[in-house]
């Protein structure tokens, strides 16, 4: 009977992990639109303001949360401080670049570098932590570089954008897990990081009278403060989600973003998607199918193997 009832307990919770990463994909796949939104205002004041209002969001849930404390030992300690700045660095990169990359119409692009991310991850991991790949994942390594080389032959350079995206934001995953708290901890202290330059700016640019967001209109004034809560929700939902489901269950949820984002950016943004891009995504899909597969396929072995002392 106990066992019954903590089987239930678990898949409820793991239906509540799934609605929370599910509402984060999602989120994050529209974020494109949005991005267009503000696509006519400077690159450096909508960043600044992503980061200036999302720090009361990510305030307000870690005191909803009664996660203070932790938040408090953190700030105290040099070294949580000084890798939380890196990270800072970091994300605020891979966030200038994703903005840069869809004012200029270059969607699709951002899709490719968040479907790169993961197989960029396990590299980092194998290279950086000595992580064991097998087969399947250093073949799904080679399509994707595969895929890089069909594009860079096409272009005449690099598709950095992609490649920009993809290693920015692994390395933030890397150094982020050295953080000791907790994901809802450790994006408020990134954020209050960065809000000390960004309102600086934000500062010098009204009294310059060079702003948007008071010597411009209603409508600039609010997609400017809507740009906190569209960086915010999103990443606490995925906090909170991640806790409660599987890594596995991560690993193929993270496909749904950059999947929306593409849909939008051929469909409706209406960019150019030739023969070289579609095979280079289809190197790339097949690469993600096997490094998914890889992943299931070690769990299960994992799940199946007997019991040690």
């Amino acid at each position: 009977m106990v066992t019954a009832t903590a089987d239930l307990d678990q898949d409820a919770k793991a239906r509540r992990g799934f609605l929370l990463a599910l509402g984060a994909y999602f989120l994050w796949g529209l974020l494109p639109f949005y991005m267009k939104a503000v696509a006519h205002l400077p690159l450096a004041e909508v960043i600044a303001n992503r980061v200036v209002w999302s720090v009361p969001i990510a305030a307000a849930v870690l005191i909803w949360a009664g996660r203070t404390a932790d938040f408090k030992a953190a700030i105290r300690s040099p070294r949580s401080i000084a890798m939380a700045a890196l990270t800072a660095v970091l994300i605020s990169i891979n966030w200038g670049i994703y903005v840069w990359a869809i004012a200029v119409d270059r969607t699709v692009e951002t899709a490719l570098g968040y479907y790169i991310n993961p197989l960029v991850s396990v590299v980092v991991g194998a290279v950086l932590l000595g992580e064991k790949l097998d087969r399947l994942q250093i073949a799904a390594v080679v399509l994707a570089a595969i895929a890089v080389a069909v594009l860079t032959v096409e272009a005449g350079k690099l598709p950095w954008v992609s490649l920009a995206l993809a290693f920015s934001f692994a390395a933030y995953g890397f150094f982020r897990k050295t953080l000791p708290i907790g994901p809802s901890q450790g994006f408020l202290l990134e954020v209050l990081l960065l809000s000390v330059p960004a309102l600086c700016y934000i500062a010098y640019l009204i009294a310059t009278g060079q702003d948007h967001f008071i010597s411009s209109n209603a409508k600039d004034t609010a997609l400017l403060i809507g740009c906190g809560p569209i960086t915010a929700v999103p990443l606490l939902l995925f906090a909170f989600g991640a806790r409660l489901l599987r890594l596995s269950t991560i690993g193929i949820m993270q496909y749904i973003a950059p999947t929306m984002v593409f849909l939008i950016a051929v469909l409706i943004f209406d960019e150019p998607f030739g023969t070289i891009q579609a095979i280079a995504f289809a190197l790339i899909w097949t690469a993600l199918a096997m490094y998914s597969w890889s992943m299931f396929r070690g769990r299960e072995v994992r799940a199946t193997a007997p019991a040690t002392r």
